[in-house]
């Protein structure tokens, strides 16, 4: 996929598909001083019933003649209350038509907040330029035959009045959402640690990363018991994979990306029903995020140091499984109660935690499908955020602001639900019951995290998987948090192009 800007009153070339967003309350008259090629629009006589731009809303005008199937109209809704997040969308859907009708090229015009289609700005143009991209996203490859052998990926995508470096940034950033959304939507019987690993190493080798792989019989040696114990059921050793990111030239900061990488979760010996075995593939999606985070790092050439670092298990039963009441030592020394083998995630981060601390990074953000009562807090749509530090947390809520990630930050301040952690026989137990779950499960975590460093929690238990389509996610893995955690760096990088 190849973006093409065009400067105020260029002509925009016949494409297969012409993209128009509009403003609820648009007047035909307003477009003329589009390109001649979109000022069709304004000589068609479009009965306004039919379309009313509202936000979301979208309307297919045939044409008859020329090398242009279509223009394809999509709303944006009250200009006053526009999100980044919106333009995201209609660029999305303008491309998906596209691609659906298997066209080659689309040309697009979305005005700015101001209502101009003179040009749009940098973070327009990186909402477009993610929009677009996720738009020619799917998974096909175990089907036998292609279900939809019309749909194409358009080759080239011109924009009225776009930045380039911003639409390659909005591009870069939803390709690495994409190289994670195909990772982790990979069957437990084909992506297990051992082949996480080969991925990973793939990854590093066309990037150029560092990368350590500490296997089992070195997790053995460091006591990186935790991380030991869940995957000790599994006819597959566990392992921790760390990728490194070094900038060209000074690094402005470092940071510390931990994901869960449960590549599958039967729940071990606490047993999951059968139904809730079901999408458990995605269980690695943490640890999928933080490749693709930092794949999208590298293309960006962000002036920061990035530590990608996955905890790599499968939770099995079996006669050496790990069992309830087990007491486990972690890496940092802790001990661990086990009350419940399908709390295995926080367990398996408690070792990856305090190793990513040992690189003493300016921040650890860690990642993961954690709890169900994150998701019945917040519902299916809302990750949650936790945080020892506040501003830091506000940061990376910013960069969610613009990224169309939803997430909301949880206290972490009770101190009755704290007491819940504590163990009569060692330093902290696994689980602590349904009540307050997700809180109890990061201040779990907390626990891992050395003194005195920054640290974001999120969960995202509930964001993972997507059973019904909806906005740019079709059914399937999301990655969700590769866009917010890449804005997130190219913010504290001090770059402009949030993505």
């Amino acid at each position: 996929m190849k973006f093409v800007t065009l400067e105020d009153g260029a002509k925009i070339r016949n494409g297969n598909v012409l993209g128009l967003a509009l403003y609820d309350g648009f007047a035909l008259e307003d477009l003329t001083p589009l390109p001649s090629s979109l000022a069709l629009l304004a000589r068609m006589e479009i009965p306004r019933e039919n379309f009313k731009a509202k936000k979301g809303h979208t309307l297919v005008v045939p044409l008859a003649d020329g090398d242009t199937q279509c223009i394809f109209l999509v709303g944006l809704g009250d200009r006053k209350s526009v999100r980044p997040d919106d333009y995201r969308q209609a660029a999305f859907s303008i491309v998906r038509a596209a691609a659906i009708r298997g066209a080659s090229k689309v040309s697009i015009a979305i005005p700015d907040a101001s209502g101009s289609y003179s040009g749009c700005d940098r973070q327009i143009s990186r909402c477009i330029g993610g929009g677009a991209t996720l738009a020619g996203y799917r998974f096909e490859k175990y089907h036998s035959s292609d279900e939809d052998d019309r749909f194409r990926v358009p080759d080239e995508i011109e924009v009225l009045g776009g930045d380039i470096d911003a639409l390659e940034a909005g591009r870069i950033s939803a390709e690495g959402q994409c190289y994670a959304r195909d990772l982790a939507n990979e069957p437990g019987n084909v992506i297990n640690p051992q082949t996480f690993e080969e991925a990973a190493r793939k990854l590093a080798g066309d990037c150029g990363f560092d990368i350590s792989v500490i296997d089992s019989d070195e997790l053995k040696r460091r006591g990186m018991n935790a991380l030991l114990a869940v995957g000790s059921g599994s006819a597959t050793p566990p392992r921790l994979i760390h990728l490194k990111y070094t900038p060209p030239g000074k690094s402005a900061a470092t940071v510390a990306l931990v994901g869960k990488g449960l590549t599958f979760d039967s729940g071990g010996l606490s047993l999951k029903p059968a139904d809730s075995m079901l999408t458990m593939k995605g269980d690695k999606t943490g640890a999928c995020v933080v490749l693709g985070a930092i794949k999208a790092a590298y293309e960006m050439k962000l002036p920061i140091t990035v530590h990608a670092i996955a905890g790599l298990a499968e939770n099995m039963p079996g006669g050496s499984a790990y069992r309830p009441d087990d007491v486990i030592k972690a890496y940092n020394g802790r001990t661990i109660e086990v009350a419940n083998t399908d709390a295995e995630g926080r367990v398996t981060l408690a070792d990856t935690l305090s190793y990513a601390c040992e690189m003493n990074p300016d921040v650890v953000i860690d990642i993961a499908t954690l709890t169900g009562a994150c998701a019945v807090a917040l519902g299916e749509t809302t990750a949650g955020l936790f945080t020892n530090d506040d501003s830091l947390g506000d940061e990376f809520l910013a960069a969610s602001r613009v990224s169309g990630e939803r997430f909301w930050k949880l206290p972490m301040d009770d101190e009755n639900l704290r007491k819940k952690l504590k163990s009569p026989i060692a330093d902290v137990i696994n689980s602590t019951g349904r009540y307050g779950g997700a809180i109890t499960a990061a201040m779990f975590l907390e626990s891992f995290v050395k003194e005195g460093t920054p640290w974001i929690h999120l969960d995202i238990a509930a964001t993972d998987f997507v059973k019904e389509p909806y906005s740019y996610y079709i059914k399937g893995a999301t990655a969700y948090g590769v866009r917010t955690i890449v804005g997130y760096l190219a913010a504290r990088a001090g770059a402009a192009a949030e993505a």
